[in-house]
């Protein structure tokens, strides 16, 4: 038998032992609700179906595409940027659409991490932040993210000095998935600062940009001075333009990171069905309030979780960005661990969530909660939470 050594160094998927058995409970006509994924449900706004639609009766958007992004698309990603952040970009050489922001890190790691080379990544993080660079041959040291971001910096300004050979790359993303954890520029600034002093390259996942609340902005890596000799910047679509199934993301800053990724991708896709990005730098082009009025969707969400759960005895904290809570596990059930609390809470209340060790170690103790159903929903699953929490038996799930 052949092996396969990148197949052979990834380990089962954690999330499938909650996904598997919450496919089989619907299977019987359970009715779970699904605070697990992170699959927004919100409907893409009129405008941009409706250009989509358009774009898509026109035979000349049926051929092949460009795989870095047609030149209009390109220049509407700059423009965005340049509102948004104040960011000069240049649409040729600083910037590429990727199939998703996902798409998008993991060719990009492909195409500048190889064997022996290192990258600093958060421990939790959102998976693919570590398994990018893993695919690609190259290692991962783990940053703990356990009392914050400065912390965290402190831990990589330690690590650098005792790591051999020196780490190549650090991957970043505020506000943070899972851990809903958001910083400020001044952050940033520190972070440019340790890239330069120990050449190292950053890639910085924006993803939950436009998902921020309670008057919190989130800053781009890429304001900062200097930011463009060694930063690249992730953005997805999925969130803020509830675009999730139209897989539209783009990197931009660092011109060498950049043009590696272009290259990369010029042998791998020819680029995103032309309709869709047709679709995509009208909204980018497009009203702001749109995303405004999606934010405030998450919000009324988060607050109806955040303190409905509070009511059933079960506090943690509101966050200021994305789409999830990240929440302690009760007392009662903390010994249990991420994996069998979260099977016991879909087995007795019906709610699924994500185990925090699927994120990393550091995630144990912990289970992040997705905001992707609506109010009722969220009030039923508390329901079903305090139902399970006051039961006289905890019974652990088989």
């Amino acid at each position: 038998m052949q092996e396969f050594p990148r197949i052979q160094r990834l380990p089962p998927y954690v999330f499938a032992v909650v996904t598997d058995l919450k496919s089989k409970m619907r299977g019987a006509g359970e009715d779970i609700i699904d605070l697990g994924m992170g699959n927004p449900n919100i409907p893409t706004p009129k405008h941009i179906v409706d250009k989509v639609m358009e774009a898509s009766r026109l035979p000349k958007n049926h051929r092949y595409s460009a795989s870095k992004g047609i030149p209009k698309l390109r220049l509407a990603i700059c423009n965005w940027y340049k509102r948004k952040f104040g960011v000069e970009l240049d649409p040729d050489t600083e910037a590429v659409a990727t199939i998703g922001a996902k798409e998008g890190l993991s060719h990009l790691i492909l195409a500048t991490m190889g064997p022996g080379d290192i990258a600093l990544v958060p421990s939790p993080t959102y998976p693919i932040h570590t398994y990018s660079v893993i695919i690609a041959g190259a290692d991962v040291r783990s940053i703990p993210l356990l009392n914050g971001h400065e912390d965290f910096l402190e831990r990589a300004e330690r690590a650098m000095k005792t790591l051999w050979p020196r780490p190549k790359m650090m991957i970043i993303s505020y506000p943070h998935n899972p851990t809903t954890t958001v910083v400020d520029l001044d952050f940033f600034k520190r972070v440019i600062d340790f890239a330069k002093e120990n050449e190292i390259l950053v890639v910085h996942d924006l993803a939950y940009a436009d998902l921020v609340f309670d008057g919190y902005k989130a800053p781009s890596i890429l304001q900062v001075s200097g930011a463009k000799d060694v930063a690249v910047e992730l953005y997805s679509m999925s969130k803020g333009y509830s675009m999730a199934g139209w897989r539209v993301g783009f990197v931009v800053g660092n011109r060498r990171m950049v043009g590696a990724l272009t290259r990369i991708k010029s042998y791998l896709d020819y680029g995103m069905f032309q309709a869709i990005q047709i679709a995509a730098t009208v909204a980018l082009n497009g009203p702001y309030k749109v995303v405004e009025e999606t934010v405030e969707i998450y919000r009324r969400r988060r607050d109806c979780l955040v303190d409905g759960f509070a009511r059933a005895g079960w506090e943690f904290e509101k966050p200021k960005g994305t789409m999830f809570v990240w929440a302690p596990i009760p007392e009662q059930y903390r010994d249990m661990g991420s994996v069998e609390f979260s099977k016991h809470l879909l087995t007795r209340a019906k709610v699924a969530v994500s185990p925090g060790i699927g994120f990393g170690e550091h995630g144990e103790g912990y289970v992040r909660f997705a905001l992707c159903e609506n109010e009722h929903r969220i009030r039923q699953a508390i329901r079903g939470y305090k139902a399970m929490a006051q039961s006289p038996s905890r019974g652990r799930a088989k």
